[in-house]
């Protein structure tokens, strides 16, 4: 995979997508090998080449996958032989990354001629169109997906994708570790391979070299799968839902005692919410990630303890200055919180 010099867009060569198709398309090369390695696609959408051939050129966009199935096979098939050249020749064959014949159909002699002579990959598949171009556009997306990789660890846990990030030495792999334990499953440690697919979902998977490893300082790299079995493992790549960040106590500006309002981050252009986490000599991390997840599963159901309890504070205030002074309404669950709620709990130091 590699970028556009000029946009920075994602692509990959036609030889690579061969490659790494998934083993349902049956790709096989019936001409233009040569181009394999030259020619690159850039985008997950796919073109049929019909219009194309009936004359409207201006149609064909690069960087795509080109589809002829039964449609434009008979279209050529019908044509006089001089017109089946110059349609064929009038497609700018130099424009178009590959094409790809469906069915198992048998392209004319002069398709094949011509994608030989300019060097343009004439794929073959035995799915009919419509199958091909869900299974091509699928891949693709995951393929040309914009990427990057970030230093920290990410669990399935509760079947939610947690991505747990920090700095060097503050324990993100010994916490996971302890997750696993527990019975969530490790996706990858150390390095995470990040992708946005579509406009608003992000994805995470380990690289090939350390799939099913983890390195934990003083044991050094050990393999989760041979040591508590497949199940502690996810494969693939799974959909990132929750962020959380571990900090050292000491460096936190400010850690929020309330928990009102929900912190976001974000990665690839995606906000997704996240979790600061102070970190202290005596504090279980384990513990408090796997209930920092189940507060992000509560809210997304509707439930917030933390808004809850100080409505019923602000409530309680208000009805002890109503006995007071004779007048006030009670607050209702879900109201702004109030700033005499918030003095309650502002974040001073402890006395010892």
């Amino acid at each position: 995979m590699g970028d556009d010099e000029q946009t920075g867009q994602p692509t990959v060569s036609v030889g690579e997508f061969v490659r790494a198709a998934p083993a349902r398309l049956g790709l096989s090369v019936l001409a233009g090998g040569g181009g394999l390695s030259v020619r690159r696609i850039n985008s997950s959408r796919i073109q049929k080449l019909g219009l194309a051939l009936a004359g409207f050129t201006h149609y064909i966009h690069e960087g795509r996958v080109q589809i002829v199935g039964q449609s434009e096979v008979w279209f050529l098939g019908q044509l006089p032989e001089g017109r089946r050249r110059e349609a064929i020749s009038n497609l700018a064959l130099g424009r178009i990354s590959c094409v790809l014949v469906t069915k198992d159909l048998v392209p004319p002699a002069e398709l094949v001629e011509a994608a030989e002579a300019e060097g343009l990959p004439l794929l073959r598949t035995p799915l009919v169109s419509s199958a091909a171009i869900s299974v091509v556009s699928e891949h693709l997306q995951q393929a040309l997906a914009p990427r990057e990789l970030r230093h920290g660890v990410l669990l399935d846990a509760y079947g939610l994708g947690v991505l747990i990030e920090g700095e060097s030495g503050i324990g993100k792999s010994e916490c996971a570790l302890d997750l696993i334990v527990r019975g969530h499953r490790l996706v990858a440690d150390d390095t995470v391979e990040v992708r946005r697919v579509g406009a608003e979902r992000l994805t995470g998977c380990a690289p090939e070299l350390l799939r099913e490893h983890m390195e934990i300082r003083g044991l050094g790299i050990i393999n989760i799968r041979e040591l508590f079995g497949v199940s502690s493992i996810w494969a693939g790549a799974k959909q990132i839902g929750l962020s959380i960040r571990l900090e050292r106590w000491g460096e936190m500006k400010e850690v929020d005692r309330l928990g009102v309002d929900v912190s976001e981050v974000e990665i690839l252009g995606v906000r997704i919410p996240q979790v600061l986490l102070p970190v202290s000599p005596g504090r279980n991390l384990s513990t408090l990630v796997e209930t920092a997840l189940r507060v992000h599963l509560l809210r997304a159901r509707g439930r917030n303890a933390a808004l809850d309890f100080v409505a019923r504070h602000a409530a309680l205030l208000a009805h002890e200055a109503g006995g007071a002074g004779g007048g006030g309404e009670s607050g209702e669950p879900g109201e702004n919180v109030s700033a005499a709620a918030r003095s309650d709990f502002s974040d001073e130091p402890e006395e010892a």
